[in-house]
């Protein structure tokens, strides 16, 4: 746990996750609306969760998806509505790309529709050549992004 203030810390603490909340934030998104709360819970479990908490209550979630060397892919950031604006996002990146154990990964990717300008303010860029990269879809992945 890395306490911010006397009321707000960030934990990577699986533990501490409100799964709950991440699901049903999550299969509301454009990103994730045909996820189901065992997806979510398998996924989380299988990554570095990230949760930012207020008054002892999550209201902000990440999770990275990494080898701690060569890549890591950043995914599934939000912050609840009512806690938007007032600069929680960055606050939980900064510390996502300052973590310790992530401080020799090499390469960082993630996907978004809108939230170019909250990322380029940590380095991120488009990617230069797309046409190198290449995706396999089962039936059943979400197309929704």
């Amino acid at each position: 746990m890395h306490k911010i203030t006397d009321h707000i810390f960030i934990s990577s603490n699986f533990n501490d996750m409100n799964l709950e909340l991440i699901h049903d934030f999550i299969k509301h998104s454009y990103w994730g609306l045909s996820r189901t709360f065992e997806e979510q819970k398998k996924a989380s479990e299988n990554t570095i969760n990230f949760g930012l908490f207020k008054n002892n209550q999550q209201i902000a979630y990440a999770r990275v998806m990494t080898d701690k060397v060569f890549f890591a892919y950043l995914l599934d950031v939000f912050v609840v509505p009512s806690e938007q604006k007032n600069g929680y996002a960055k606050l939980l990146i900064d510390h996502i790309i300052t973590f310790p154990e992530l401080q020799a990964v090499k390469k960082w990717m993630l996907t978004t529709k809108d939230a170019h300008t909250l990322y380029s303010k940590f380095g991120f860029t488009a990617i230069k050549s797309p046409e190198n990269l290449m995706e396999k879809l089962n039936p059943q992945a979400n197309k929704t992004h």
